[in-house]
């Protein structure tokens, strides 16, 4: 190396180029909306009936790629655009700010509740829950219904309606012989028995979403096309769908 060559390369070193991340998923949670101490994906705490459409058009557009246009907009739930109908829908919850953690649950669903009293009620038929609580996985689902204990008695039983060790026939014939006020399932099955005709809908009042909780892997319901594609086509039901917004008999869809 020549001297003022040498000289130069002194004068201005060079800097060590900064390693560059892996690159990220489309899509995918920014690690500053995430508490991982607590699982949660703190964003839903701040998004309100707007920003949640927004946010399920666009998980419904990228999980949904392979299906035509008109495919999408049947599951799109309400409306003439797919934002509007999500937002049709949804109700705002971003006036209860504590944070969304599993024993906070009950909370949530009394703040929403005009009488919270009546969690701890069900329907005189058996079956036919006011709420209807929807999960990823049938182990989240088995905590959330260790969570909803609270409201269990002898004539409200917490209905556990997902796949881990339990068969659909055990639960068609749980649901036949039992009232029940809350169910807590996974979208497959919950679909399986308002199909076979043993979860009734005749008395549902809401339909809360289990949106914050995130996995080891940061990983929300939502985040994932084999949770999410699952959770967009039970949301848009035709019985759903017909009810939300309904002035005579809503149902209120949520998400905590």
């Amino acid at each position: 190396m020549s001297a003022s060559k040498k000289r130069q390369a002194e004068d201005n070193p060079s800097q060590p180029k900064p390693k560059k991340n892996k690159k990220r998923k489309a899509n995918a949670p920014d690690d500053d909306t995430l508490d991982t101490e607590l699982g949660l994906n703190i964003l839903f705490t701040k998004m309100d009936n707007q920003l949640l459409a927004d946010h399920l058009a666009q998980k419904l557009s990228r999980f949904g790629s392979d299906l035509s246009p008109v495919e999408i907009s049947d599951l799109a739930v309400s409306g003439t655009t797919e934002v509007s109908l999500f937002s049709n829908a949804i109700q705002d919850t971003t006036s209860w700010q504590e944070a969304r953690t599993l024993d906070k649950f009950p909370d949530f669903l009394e703040s929403v509740s005009e009488n919270p009293e009546g969690l701890k009620k069900s329907p005189k038929k058996k079956g036919s829950p006011h709420t209807l609580i929807v999960a990823g996985a049938g182990l989240r689902a088995a905590d959330i219904v260790r969570s909803m204990r609270k409201f269990q008695n002898k004539d409200n039983t917490i209905s556990k309606l997902f796949a881990k060790h339990m068969k659909v026939e055990e639960q068609v014939s749980f649901l036949q012989g039992h009232r029940t006020g809350i169910a807590v399932g996974t979208p497959a099955r919950l679909m399986d028995l308002i199909d076979n005709g043993a979860l009734s809908l005749e008395n549902l009042k809401r339909l809360v979403v289990d949106a914050s909780h995130i996995d080891q892997k940061k990983r929300g319901v939502m985040d994932m096309k084999d949770t999410m594609m699952p959770l967009a086509k039970f949301l848009a039901r035709k019985e759903f769908k017909d009810r939300y917004g309904d002035e005579k008999k809503p149902l209120a869809l949520l998400f905590y």
